[in-house]
């Protein structure tokens, strides 16, 4: 594990990578979860992480799902939608370091009582339609772009 100081330093440096989970339950509704910390404190998004140093892509979206989801899942599960990039002003490691990501958005359809939500990066979840998700003021803007390919955020490759 990296010491503070220097993730700090390389959250100031460089863009981290990361994956995003779109779920989708059998009524085509989006999971979001109520972010607890920063970026994005206090608006609903999708669960995701930081994909860490020396970790293959597959091992990290098993990690990551696991621990976001409560269930893991492979890429192979899933359905890459885009590579999206997500700015903000502030971050974890201080208020005056913005946090650049880079983000591998996926798609995942789930039979919705298997999943157990953890509480530790959001501290509720709810299912929206897409229509509700747009319409939220309390929805971040980056998750919005996973439904309205917003040249904003999405990088064409």
């Amino acid at each position: 594990m990296l010491p503070f100081e220097d993730f700090k330093t390389v959250v100031k440096s460089t863009p981290l990578v990361s994956i995003d989970f779109i779920v989708r339950n059998e009524q085509n509704e989006v999971l979001v979860g109520l972010r607890t910390n920063k970026p994005a404190q206090g608006y609903w998004f999708v669960p995701g992480g930081r994909i860490v140093k020396g970790e293959r892509f597959a091992e990290a979206f098993q990690r990551l799902s696991s621990k976001e989801l409560g269930q893991s899942f492979s890429p192979n599960e899933a359905s890459f939608i885009g590579m999206f990039e997500h700015l903000y002003e502030d971050s974890h490691v201080g208020d005056d370091i913005s946090q650049h990501y880079l983000v591998f958005g996926y798609e995942i359809v789930v039979n919705q009582a298997e999943l157990m939500m953890p509480t530790k990066e959001h501290v509720e979840y709810r299912w929206l339609s897409i229509s509700l998700l747009l319409g939220d003021d309390s929805v971040h803007s980056n998750v919005k772009a996973y439904f309205t390919g917003s040249l904003a955020t999405i990088i064409r490759v």
